[in-house]
């Protein structure tokens, strides 16, 4: 079997399972599991593909057409430029979030300490680390499972080759199994955070995608989606210095109601930043110098 009939194989399979964006998905699951780029496909379509290869393709075809997400099958996601390894265990990163990232690092300096709650694969925390001098950050997760990815990619991304992870490229990392802040101490001059926001009632109806295969824990925001948002802006005090900034993605109704716990906890300088496709996507502040 050649290259392009095995694309052609897959893609038709993809559309008839209702995959969204078959053809894209078939061509990049082949190029996995053959090794070659993007232009393998239109430059050498007669490219012989192997029985083994045929056979791994086929089966990597069939789980996607079960919904499992493209990401869970090749293992990998690009967030910020910097490819991360994720499983069922984690959310994939979303372009988004690379919003709330690049926010971050409008205002970061050198040397800064940043405290990342529901790290879920460190893509955000990793990020600000890899791309900023001497900063210090800790990452938590109520989820054991998913520190076990975040240390991984930390690992692979921000320790130099060859050097124990004493010697950090931007700096050094912690990552704690700890709900919220119940684990964290020290003060910190930002906090970043993509909690979970999708309130309770309304996940049956995302694409099966997410709902039957990201991890439920890192989707639920509770009845009205603002329960993890209460949290982390209520303790935000304790754990963020004075002048300090609060970064947080939200869904893109949610900028009014974030907004305003923000202003109630004593944040200043509130914004709302949206994301490429102009929805709200980002709601920052500034902690305040006076009793709140």
């Amino acid at each position: 079997m050649t290259y392009g009939e095995c694309f052609g194989e897959g893609k038709r399979e993809l559309i008839q399972a209702g995959v969204a964006e078959a053809e894209l998905d078939a061509g990049l699951l082949l190029e996995f599991v053959c090794r070659t780029d993007r232009g393998a496909l239109l430059a050498h379509p007669e490219r012989a593909v192997s029985p083994e290869e045929q056979g791994r393709y086929r089966e990597l075809i069939r789980q996607r057409a079960r919904r499992i997400p493209l990401q869970y099958l090749t293992g990998e996601q690009y967030f910020m430029g910097l490819p991360f390894q994720v499983d069922e265990n984690v959310l994939i990163p979303r372009q988004d979030t690379e919003i709330l990232a690049e926010e971050a690092l409008r205002n970061l300096h050198d040397g800064m300490e940043i405290l990342d709650l529901c790290t879920g694969s460190g893509c955000i925390l990793i990020s600000l680390l890899r791309y900023s001098n001497e900063c210090r950050g800790v990452g938590t997760d109520l989820s054991g499972a998913a520190l076990r990815v975040a240390e991984k990619n930390a690992e692979r991304l921000l320790a130099r080759e060859g050097e124990s992870l004493s010697g950090q490229r931007g700096g050094s990392f912690a990552f704690l199994e700890s709900n919220l802040y119940e684990r964290v101490e020290g003060m910190f001059d930002m906090i970043v955070s993509n909690p979970p926001y999708i309130p309770t009632g309304q996940i049956p109806d995302l694409m099966p995608e997410v709902r039957d295969h990201e991890p439920r824990i890192a989707l639920n925001g509770g009845g009205d989606g603002l329960a993890f948002y209460r949290e982390i802006i209520a303790d935000a005090g304790k754990h963020l210095k004075k002048g300090g900034m609060l970064l947080l993605e939200i869904g893109w109704d949610q900028a009014g109601a974030v907004s305003a716990l923000m202003k109630d906890g004593g944040f200043v300088e509130v914004r709302v930043i949206r994301d490429y496709a102009g929805l709200d996507r980002v709601v920052t502040g500034v902690l305040g110098f006076g009793p709140f």
